[in-house]
């Protein structure tokens, strides 16, 4: 069977997603449809929102599919009246039975991480977060229970110590989209090999919620440090700061530094300031603030956050 005979259904909402589906239809492969989510209304004036992935699949002529629900009838005989070879799943939601099923070759997921490690909705944050040194993007095909199902290619990468989620995001992104075509070509050409994903080895990564972005100056300088840049740029890791005035404002928090300064003698939270340069205490040793925002405001340098706020304490979680 060539590529043009070949047909896929492509499953995706996020930036992320895009950009194997660009490297599928770039590599000459039959994308028969695009399935991604409804669209929102957001802002003032509740205009409706494209997804990323269906702004591109409209740019290049692609058939879009958005349904409210999975199981419904009317979404589940559209699918098969495409009759599609493989369904490809990135960033989406979890798909019933009747779904991931349906195809003669299956459904493959690429999961932004290295399987059975960090299973669940937020892998690229809880990574960072963790202070893992690696991670890597894994294709497996779907099963039952969520993201447990037999492996196809795994790759790592490094994850440095000046990476960000965003950083990070970018480079599993690329890699991903090489991934999955490279998988494509294994089920196309029958070269294809699974492995089953070892029992009782897997490390969870729920949803983040607000709550879990709340920093918690007890935690040790390198445990903060990391879970600043694992949730920057976004959601963003957030505390709430008091004034000299005793002024209460939430700040987000973007990027920090670690030091080798103990800060034995002071209260997690306290601040310092040492010329434009924004420290904070936490369970061990001074942290340095080098970019937040401030409620209603701008993201800003501490150098320019100092020229207009006076913060005496950080409060802990």
């Amino acid at each position: 069977m060539d590529k043009n005979s070949f047909k896929i259904v492509f499953f995706g909402t996020p930036e992320f997603a895009v950009e194997s589906l660009d490297a599928l239809v770039g590599n000459g492969y039959n994308v028969a449809a695009v399935v991604t989510m409804p669209d929102k209304k957001a802002g003032r004036g509740h205009a409706l929102l494209q997804s990323d992935v269906k702004k591109y699949a409209l740019s290049k002529g692609l058939p879009v599919l958005q349904p409210e629900k999975l199981k419904s009838p009317d979404f589940i005989t559209q699918l098969k009246e495409i009759n599609a070879d493989l369904f490809i799943v990135i960033a989406f939601r979890m798909l019933p039975r009747e779904v991931w099923d349906m195809p003669r070759l299956g459904t493959f997921n690429l999961h932004a991480s290295l399987l059975p490690k960090y299973r669940g909705a937020a892998p690229i944050n809880r990574a960072v977060m963790n202070g893992e040194t690696e991670t890597g993007v894994t294709t497996f095909f779907l099963k039952h229970e969520i993201d447990t199902g037999d492996m196809i290619r795994q790759e790592k990468i490094d994850i440095l110590p000046e990476d960000n989620v965003g950083d990070v995001h970018d480079k599993l992104m690329h890699l991903g989209a090489q991934m999955v075509v490279d998988t494509v070509d294994s089920i196309l050409d029958g070269t294809i090999r699974t492995t089953p994903q070892p029992e009782g080895e897997f490390t969870p990564a729920p949803k983040i919620f607000k709550e879990d972005c709340q920093i918690n100056w007890t935690a040790t300088c390198s445990q903060i440090h990391n879970h600043v840049r694992g949730l920057s740029p976004y959601p963003a890791a957030w505390t709430t700061m008091q004034e000299k005035s005793g002024k209460l404002l939430d700040c987000k928090v973007f990027e920090t530094v670690t030091t080798e300064d103990s800060c034995f003698g002071h209260e997690p939270g306290e601040v310092k300031i040492d010329g434009k340069e924004l420290r904070v205490a936490t369970g061990d040793r001074w942290i340095k603030i080098a970019s937040l925002q401030p409620a209603g405001k701008k993201r800003m340098e501490a150098s320019a956050f100092l020229l207009g706020y006076h913060p005496e304490r950080f409060i802990s979680k």
